[in-house]
């Protein structure tokens, strides 16, 4: 009986950069695959480490294993490559035709994606970090004028990972700033918000969805009920309509997609590339 193909993202640093190529074409196939990351493998002695766990795996699926790689020493590729399985290589699919066409040998760098190749970079990405965090769930409103942009929408809409993912990403300064039940009868907007209007964007989402999201945090409550869940919804989307604030429904949108709609929709200016 052939099991469930197994599917290696193998890295000579972090692996977040053979992840996110690996990922982006199995979403492809609505298949349930078996997912491994093997981060640093950044010797010989590791890549053969790596090659045995493939055709051990090989054996115990009765299937040959998928391997995606961003590996980029030449001899720890060819240790890789021995494995009996299909070797995505993605610095061998794209590093050659590039050193041609810009007639430059590539330095062969390990981890520039995402090392701290650029300590000023590094900074930004921090400084983004510390100011989503300290800007989470409207706690800190004094430093709204330094916001590349603030979230508002109810809780649990997907505010707080979007700002997180925004800073980490792209360097970009995002608040939030959550409606709660005395905004949402005021019919207005929160005063710490008013003189941030143009910076203001807000997050909707279905009742339904949002009432699963609050039962898995705080099951069999009022805060969780689908009733309040349809109330908090619809007050808001309402208010956001009134204000004219732009809004996005983020019931069937991954935190990347919000993120990539902010920054398109809004021009937001990237400080990470």
């Amino acid at each position: 009986m052939v099991g469930k193909r197994a599917v290696f993202f193998i890295s000579d640093r972090t692996g977040i950069t053979v992840e996110t190529l690996g990922h982006s074409l199995l979403t492809q196939f609505d298949l349930d695959f078996e997912q491994r990351t093997l981060p640093f493998t950044d010797s010989i002695a590791r890549a053969c480490a790596v090659v045995q766990q493939i055709n051990d795996t090989n054996r115990a699926n009765s299937a040959r294993s998928i391997v995606f790689s961003t590996i980029i020493d030449d001899e720890i590729r060819a240790v890789l490559h021995t494995a009996d399985a299909v070797v995505f290589d993605f610095f061998a699919t794209f590093i050659g035709p590039l050193e041609q066409e810009l007639m430059v040998r590539s330095s062969h760098a390990i981890g520039r994606s995402h090392g701290m190749i650029n300590s000023k970079l590094y900074d930004v990405r921090i400084d983004a970090m510390n100011y989503a965090l300290h800007h989470d769930d409207g706690g800190n409103t004094h430093r709204y004028d330094q916001a590349d942009i603030i979230l508002v929408g109810v809780s649990r809409c997907g505010k707080t990972p979007t700002c997180i993912y925004l800073a980490l990403q792209y360097g970009i300064y995002a608040a939030n700033y959550p409606l709660t039940e005395e905004d949402l009868l005021g019919g207005r907007l929160p005063a710490p918000l008013r003189a941030h209007r143009r910076k203001l964007y807000a997050l909707t989402i279905q009742a339904e969805r949002l009432a699963r999201i609050r039962s898995e945090r705080r099951p069999n409550t009022r805060y969780a009920s689908l009733r309040q869940c349809q109330y908090e919804v619809s007050r808001a989307k309402g208010l956001m309509e009134r204000v004219k604030v732009p809004m996005s429904d983020t019931t069937t949108m991954s935190i990347e997609e919000i993120a990539s709609t902010l920054v398109h929709e809004r021009k937001l200016q990237r400080r990470l590339y």
